[in-house]
């Protein structure tokens, strides 16, 4: 019976790991090109890369720009719906920018630099809270306009796989 247990006792203090290294992403706005510019067409919009991922709470966004030409602001609804830089929330001008995600629900961001919030590059991507992420689909804003995709879909593997191993360590038990 002891021989026994010390493999389950592994089983389980290893799937617990896989669980909680889930919690949290880095995430770079764009994707894989991961530039925060302008969109190079009509046909690609960084909402629909954000509509088609999934962000909870404690990921991070990666912003990438050139710093001095442009900026990142996390704004309101109205004023990202009005491009409207004059009061955002934050304001962001260093060129690789990283914003933790702290809380459920819509996020709001623009460019900073002159028509180009008017030109497309603004972000609307919907926060969820780390334990209903795992189980449901991410809300999609209803807001036509610009999105991005996240680099890798692998986080929401090893989060299957985390509880799949959680389920196989306790029936190893029974």
């Amino acid at each position: 019976m002891a021989s026994t247990s010390l493999p389950v006792a592994i089983l389980l203090c290893i799937s617990i790991f896989f669980l909680l290294s889930v919690n949290a992403n880095e995430v770079t706005v764009g994707g894989k090109s991961g530039d925060w510019k302008i969109p190079p067409s009509s046909s690609y919009s960084f909402n629909e890369w954000a509509q088609n991922a999934r962000f909870k709470v404690g990921d991070t966004l990666v912003f990438s720009y050139e710093a001095g030409k442009d900026s990142v602001l996390q704004v309101t609804r109205e004023a990202y719906e009005k491009c409207n830089t004059t009061s955002p929330k934050a304001s962001y001008t260093d060129g690789n920018t990283k914003v933790k995600l702290e809380q459920p629900g819509p996020v709001y961001f623009i460019s900073g630099k002159e028509g180009h919030c008017q030109k497309g590059q603004k972000l609307l991507l919907v926060v969820v809270s780390p334990r209903s992420s795992a189980f449901s689909p991410a809300p999609s804003p209803s807001f036509d306009g610009p999105a991005v995709a996240p680099s890798s879909g692998a986080a929401k593997l090893t989060g299957v796989f985390s509880v799949l191993g959680l389920v196989l360590g306790f029936l190893a038990l029974f």
